[in-house]
């Protein structure tokens, strides 16, 4: 889930040590995010730029990661937010109103596919991370 926040309430993808959460989120989150490198085939330095904010220069593979993290997190499904699911998993750790705020701002975006849709998720929740 450490990777999930940065990119939800970030993430995934608000900074998840920035947030209590659980070993057990934090490994789930991690585990997320090392099969998600392995399909999308990027580095792990890429999907650190991604965690740490740096959205210049990234390429296909690093959209796709970013949409992988973000549905096998259960945030995204087919190129759409799961609102209920980011309120449900993030909701209780920053508090619902924050959430929705986010989700305002964020949840209707479009990329031109699957991939970028998730990148752009990612990049809208990473830059509202300090309201969370």
């Amino acid at each position: 889930m450490k990777y999930l926040i940065v990119l939800v309430a970030c993430v995934a993808l608000v900074a998840a040590d920035e947030l209590q959460l659980s070993d057990e989120q934090k490994a789930r989150a991690k585990a997320n995010a090392g099969a998600c490198i392995e399909q999308e085939g990027v580095t792990k330095e890429q999907a650190m730029a991604l965690r740490e904010g740096k959205f210049e220069n990234v390429d296909e593979k690093v959209k796709c990661f970013a949409n992988c993290f973000l549905e096998k997190s259960g945030l995204l499904a087919d190129g759409q937010i799961k609102s209920d699911v980011v309120l449900e998993k993030l909701g209780p750790i920053v508090g619902v109103d924050k959430v929705k705020a986010a989700q305002e701002k964020c949840d209707s975006l479009k990329g031109s596919d699957k991939c970028d849709t998730g990148f752009q998720l990612y990049q809208c929740y990473y830059k509202q991370r300090t309201q969370i």
